[in-house]
């Protein structure tokens, strides 16, 4: 594919067109590293909410033009114990890539540590940036750091590479300036801080209640501390040895039929920094899922079950006049409390993302909104 590089300034381009590239350091890298050797196949995902991948060996000028696009690309795959095919590993969205980079505000001479190594195409743009001997990434995956170390010498680069535990981070080369993890965590890990030098950065999508967006901590004396990125994105979440306390906590099953239907004038799914402050504001905790239509496949309704078996379902599609349906079931009506939070927000003047910041210490991690100050977990949540 000797014609990749009208490819890969094209891409640059579009991404300094679009505003999510703006040094020109970042510019040369996209343009000159060659994402066809480190990405050579992907699975291609079904169309609907059914299927299989499809597994494509990337080889001609039409494949040039998905690997040089805003795509993610799936690059593994792996069966779930209930018999379904799920993404493994990807690699991420260049537009998203690089607004990652840019916002950690990378500048020569400094020592970056990734956490998930994947195909090593983030690798290879640090490289390019930094040299080889300033970036370190770690991966769980001894195929894919394999993988990714031998496709990364064709190109001419040789960062260091290892396999292990992400959320250990790597301590033999601590310290660093910038920590970027290409996963999502449930909890930020506390070596993180700990091979941070003082200032240092750590860029991460932190998720405590499945949901959540990329957050921009600064290291300072005795804790982390910043704010979300103005616009969502979504990882995977993070591989970590058989660890029970890691695993998603499993759904609880509704015991009470839905008996009670009324109006709500709160959405289902309002933006999704509510959903996030709800989540960490919400005195009882709930596990969400959606109900979908047996034919589509599509999703109607969202679905909320509490620990003492109440539930409740929220239609996705308005009942009109700016309404949605509820139904209840159980001796707590859920949707009351979710009102009342999403009234809260809305009293807040809806703030978006940018207007929430988290404080981490090594036993507590606290929600705050526009200063560190206005907390809006009291007392902090344990880690």
């Amino acid at each position: 594919m000797s014609d990749w590089r009208s490819y890969a300034v094209r891409l640059a381009d579009q991404l300094r067109a679009s505003g999510d590239l703006r040094s020109p350091a970042w510019h040369a890298a996209i343009a000159e590293t060659p994402r066809h050797v480190l990405v050579p196949t992907v699975y291609q995902p079904p169309e609907e909410f059914y299927g299989a991948f499809t597994h494509t060996r990337l080889n001609t000028a039409e494949h040039l033009e998905l690997i040089y696009s805003t795509t993610t690309l799936v690059t593994a795959v792996a069966p779930t114990k209930d018999g379904d095919v799920v993404g493994r590993s990807s690699s991420t969205k260049p537009d998203l890539m690089v607004r990652m980079l840019e916002t950690l505000d990378i500048r020569e001479g400094q020592r970056i540590l990734e956490i998930g190594t994947g195909t090593g195409y983030n690798v290879a743009l640090l490289a390019h940036r930094l040299g080889d001997d300033h970036i370190f990434s770690v991966d769980i995956d001894p195929e894919l750091v394999s993988t990714a170390r031998r496709r990364l010498a064709r190109i001419g680069r040789h960062p260091h590479l290892a396999v292990g535990d992400g959320a250990q981070g790597w301590p033999a080369h601590a310290p660093y300036d910038r920590i970027i993890a290409t996963c999502a965590v449930r909890r930020v890990p506390w070596s993180w801080y700990e091979q941070l030098t003082l200032g240092g950065q750590l860029l991460v999508d932190f998720k405590p209640h499945g949901g959540g967006n990329l957050v921009l901590l600064e290291r300072k004396d005795d804790r982390l501390e910043g704010r979300f990125a103005a616009r969502f994105a979504a990882f995977m979440a993070i591989r970590q040895p058989d660890n029970p306390d890691e695993r998603p906590p499993t759904p609880w099953q509704p015991e009470f039929a839905l008996t009670r239907q009324r109006t709500t004038t709160t959405p289902a799914e309002p933006a999704g920094a509510m959903l996030f402050l709800r989540a960490v504001m919400s005195s009882t905790q709930l596990r969400q899922r959606y109900a979908f239509d047996q034919q589509t496949r599509r999703p109607t309704a969202v679905r909320l079950a509490a620990a003492d078996g109440s539930c409740c379902e929220v239609d996705l599609t308005p009942a009109g006049n700016g309404t949605w349906t509820v139904r209840e079931g159980g001796p707590t009506p859920l949707w009351r409390e979710i009102e009342h939070d999403y009234q809260q927000w809305c009293d807040w003047g809806r703030p978006g993302w940018d207007r929430i910041g988290i404080t981490v210490t090594p036993e507590t991690w606290a929600v705050w909104l526009d200063e560190p100050s206005n907390l809006l977990t009291r007392p902090p949540l344990p880690c």
